[in-house]
């Protein structure tokens, strides 16, 4: 789907209902069947891997910790569509590596991607559906040659939607 001149993915699946008290370990859970696979993003052609340190970091980051609410369920049920994020993300920049903790597993720096996604939501009616849509910035750890997904953040809700 497109939003504007923007390549957009839909979570299909909400599987992660609540608002309060995400099940991050079942998130967790649900991540690990990524470990190991490779996606190729289309606008670049970068082949990013999924790290066996992927799930932990994607549900247990400062930046997952402070999540609240609506955004918290988005990026708990952004899990379910891991490979049409990478796929479709794009604007990618460089960023040099400045935390000491990540000298060996991002030596190379990072790079920062965007993605817009759309996630249903069901209105006061039991009729009304409609779609919120979501841009957020994938952060990946380059180590060596390598590329591997580290975490999605900065999951903002956009102001209009095509809905």
């Amino acid at each position: 789907m497109t939003w504007g001149s923007v390549m957009q993915v839909e979570i299909q699946d909400v599987i992660f209902t609540n608002k309060q008290n995400i099940p991050w370990n079942d998130v967790e859970e649900y991540l690990k069947q990524y470990v190991g696979k490779c996606f190729t993003v289309k606008e670049t052609g970068d082949i990013i891997y999924i790290g066996g340190d992927f799930p932990d970091e994607y549900t247990e980051s400062g930046y997952t910790r402070a999540l609240r609410g609506a955004l918290a369920k988005v990026k708990a049920n952004a899990s379910t569509i891991i490979s049409e994020i990478i796929e479709n993300a794009e604007n990618r920049r460089w960023m040099e590596n400045k935390n000491e903790k990540h000298r060996k597993d991002a030596s190379g720096g990072w790079y920062r991607y965007d993605v817009y996604f759309g996630m249903p939501v069901q209105g006061s009616q039991e009729s009304e559906k409609r779609m919120n849509i979501y841009k957020s910035t994938v952060i990946v750890r380059i180590k060596g040659e390598k590329l591997y997904l580290y975490d999605i953040i900065n999951i903002k809700k956009e102001a209009s939607t095509p809905h």
